[in-house]
């Protein structure tokens, strides 16, 4: 029941309509203008470079400008490596299901390897979702455009995305002490836990990205990496009982995000309207994602499917079809990676004398 209740609950704010904003500006500014250049085959990677502004949303400048620079930057580094991988898998003439399996095998390294990152460098929000995400969305992408371009439009929004991050100093009363970012130090049991939170991050992805391609492949959907993304929502939390409230609001959210999403393409908007409707998700996302995830997954599901849509058109009907699979099937997994130690540690403490 307390878990039931806590999907209802909804946290204190702080100020988060601050951050809402940045983020929504950050996204907002190189999408429109890629609109209006005529160059939407350019908008996932302007998309993915406006996690930067995600990132250090409550800390103060000069914190803040240090988060965001290596979140930006090891964005950056995701991107370019999974766009050459999508360029040299088509220059060997690898394509199909074995694309499909070494895409899988390649996000779950991202997803294990990129969480030791984050935890490393202490950056909030935690875990690899985003990582994972950026690396599988961009590595599907068969027609990739010109790299210096796709760099160059990523860079150039992460910048972006820096001077929104700075640009409250404009406002004495906003600004905080310019001082040094304390180093970061570790003992021995964060980079313990450090290690096995990468490892949960890579069973979990692994796994859940194994069903859904191998469901994928005789059910013929596709979209697999969302059921990655969805296997790590989980992960995430304080205690157990948590984690898993987090994977049961994934799925809610998803479906009625799903609802929201196919009343906005009934209106049938213009890609200029699109871009618009991201903007307004993406501030709404991060107005609860601190405070209530069921109503953040509302506004994330249809701000990440008209991200794709915008990207490389498709049949919306298979593209809510397939979102709401691989969300259960990657919720389901991330749940059940969450519970095992929990239900492993029973198991013993119930044992008969002498089992093993």
């Amino acid at each position: 029941m307390k878990a039931v209740a806590e999907m209802f609950t909804m946290g204190p704010g702080n100020k988060d309509h601050h951050p809402a904003l940045r983020c929504a500006v950050g996204v907002f500014v190189p999408l429109i203008t890629l609109t209006l250049m005529g160059r939407l085959d350019l908008a996932v990677f302007a998309s993915f470079g406006a996690f930067t502004g995600i990132y250090g949303r409550n800390e103060p400048h000069s914190v803040r400008l240090r988060s965001q620079l290596r979140a930006g930057g090891f964005m950056l580094l995701i991107i370019l490596l999974a766009t050459l991988m999508s360029r040299a898998a088509q220059a060997w003439g690898i394509e199909g299901a074995t694309y499909s399996w070494l895409l899988t095998a390649a996000t779950t390294l991202v997803a294990g390897g990129c969480s030791v990152v984050v935890a490393a460098w202490r950056l909030r929000p935690g875990g690899s979702l985003f990582h994972i995400f950026a690396f599988a969305a961009i590595a599907s992408i068969p027609a990739q455009p010109p790299l210096w371009e796709a760099m160059l439009v990523a860079v150039g929004t992460t910048l972006f995305c820096l001077l929104i991050g700075m640009s409250s100093r404009v406002f004495k009363g906003h600004r905080t002490p310019w001082k040094r970012p304390p180093r970061i130090r570790h003992t021995a049991l964060e980079r313990r836990a450090a290690w096995l939170e990468g490892g949960g991050y890579l069973i979990a992805a692994g796994l859940a990205g194994t069903i859904a391609t191998v469901v994928g492949e005789r059910l013929g959907f596709g979209h697999t990496y969302w059921a990655m993304v969805a296997a790590v929502v989980p992960l995430v939390g304080h205690s157990t009982r948590h984690r898993v409230s987090r994977g049961v609001q994934r799925i809610a959210g998803t479906v009625i995000g799903l609802v929201l999403l196919a009343g906005i393409l009934w209106l049938n908007p213009a890609p200029w309207a699109m871009v618009l409707v991201i903007a307004a998700c993406q501030f709404g996302a991060e107005m609860f994602i601190a405070r209530q995830y069921l109503v953040a997954q509302i506004f994330v599901t249809p701000l990440a499917l008209i991200a794709t849509l915008l990207a490389a058109p498709v049949d919306p009907g298979l593209l809510l079809r397939d979102r709401i699979i691989e969300t259960v099937i990657g919720a389901a997994v991330g749940v059940a990676v969450v519970m095992a130690p929990a239900l492993w540690r029973r198991a013993r403490a119930t044992a008969p004398a002498g089992w093993t």
